[in-house]
């Protein structure tokens, strides 16, 4: 509630609390009003008390509240929240989109930064961004990134009773053009499988594998020798392995409770790490007390956890070699789902199987596909009904040729994206 003063000069002193800084410290915000001349003693009072209510509702708006830099009260959301709340993964990208942001908004109080302030500065950053490693312009998910930043640090001054309003709300990313990524088609598939025969037994059964399964690049290399159920067939993914400049790599737990999974896997799949795994003990007894047992899968040359950026690398090398069109490791994954659909698995089904924390990501991500595989579905019902005429021929797969949308904001990690803020 507002309270008010009377002063010795005459006019009025009102005064409102609005809550505690981050330090703990009351915030008061003060307003000096002095009534025109002619007014009565009763007018004073009934415009004095408007005043009041007008001046109150204006810090309740965070209007006057606040009254400190962006970039302080950042760092100390980064110190108070963020260390302690996020990922490291998250937390080096939230690091990095102070790049651009300081520069920007770090020099404005919070309670003086707008919607239009922010909109400017996300319609500028995604029009005249750059990566700055290639000079590429920004794509629209890191764009995205830089406002889910400035958002967050508003939503921590509104939890701290230092604002009423994220302008946030307001503001619009441009939607862009929808850039499709490519998948490799069953003969290219084909044909790596082919090349790969030729290629160290680790790497064989890392693309294989990929395919068959649709696990995350992090999923893949948190793979330990005891996920392993030969007897059943099965793979469980139960960790991850991810990588920041200030960490190094870790293993970290799976991106959501419904990651944690297991799957079945062909004999072919199974004999390969069989054959790998003893190849992995005959390293390890050549290197003595060189090798470095992490009980994973993937390694380095002396059984330290692989670095994650390795296999994107190798793959492009290994595509380069042989010819092939270059589709990330990322897009294996892609393949591995879009198989699942245009062989009639349910999106329930598909869904668990990569490892997504709700139904709707995996619509999201392949709903052009599920509507693809269910034009299917006449030529189904148009063969079960064609009692006297020659069965229609049934819809070319689609698997062979198909492209997904590039909208990778709800799932995982893409290859390219180990911090792809592009600093």
């Amino acid at each position: 509630m507002a309270t008010i003063r009377q002063r010795k000069s005459g006019t009025y002193e009102i005064k409102v609390s609005c809550g505690y800084d981050v330090n703990g410290k009351q915030v008061l915000q003060f307003k000096h009003w002095k009534p025109p001349e002619g007014l009565t003693k009763r007018q004073i009072e009934k415009e004095l008390q408007r005043q009041a209510v007008l001046f109150e509702e204006e810090c309740k708006k965070g209007k006057i509240t606040a009254s400190i830099k962006f970039q302080t009260f950042a760092e100390q959301w980064f110190e108070e929240y963020a260390k302690i709340n996020l990922r490291p993964t998250s937390y080096e990208r939230m690091r990095q989109t102070t790049q651009r942001v300081y520069p920007a908004l770090g020099h404005m109080k919070l309670d003086k930064i707008t919607a239009r302030h922010i909109q400017a500065f996300i319609s500028d950053l995604y029009v005249n961004g750059k990566n700055q490693r290639n000079g590429k312009p920004l794509s629209r998910k890191t764009v995205v990134h830089h406002l889910n930043f400035i958002s967050d640090i508003f939503a921590y001054a509104i939890k701290m009773d230092m604002l009423s309003d994220n302008p946030c709300r307001r503001v619009t990313v441009p939607k862009g053009e929808s850039k499709e990524k490519e998948i490799y088609t069953i003969d290219e598939v084909k044909q790596i499988f082919q090349k790969l025969d030729s290629e160290p037994l680790k790497w064989k059964l890392y693309i294989m594998l990929a395919i068959y399964s649709g696990f995350r690049r992090s999923e893949m290399l948190g793979l330990e020798w005891k996920d392993i159920d030969f007897e059943h067939s099965t793979i469980s993914v139960r960790r991850t392995s991810q990588y920041t400049k200030e960490k190094g790599i870790y293993t970290d737990t799976t991106k959501t409770k419904r990651s944690k999974r297991m799957s079945k896997f062909p004999p072919v799949i199974m004999n390969m790490l069989k054959q790998f795994k003893a190849e992995q003990d005959a390293e390890a007894a050549q290197l003595g007390t060189k090798w470095e047992d992490h009980d994973r899968l993937f390694t380095k040359w002396n059984g330290e956890p692989m670095n994650p950026q390795t296999p994107y690398g190798w793959f492009r090398e290994f595509c380069k070699h042989n010819g092939f069109r270059f589709c990330d490791i990322h897009s294996l994954r892609h393949l591995h789902a879009s198989l699942l659909i245009f062989e009639g698995v349910d999106v329930v089904a598909v869904s668990a199987d990569m490892g997504h924390s709700i139904v709707g990501t995996t619509l999201n991500l392949y709903s052009h596909m599920f509507q693809e595989a269910r034009t299917r579905n006449c030529d189904a019902i148009t063969n079960a009904l064609s009692f006297n005429n020659e069965p229609i021929v049934e819809s070319q797969n689609t698997a062979e040729s198909v492209k997904t949308v590039d909208i990778d904001e709800g799932d995982d990690e893409a290859e390219e994206e180990t911090m792809s803020l592009s600093m």
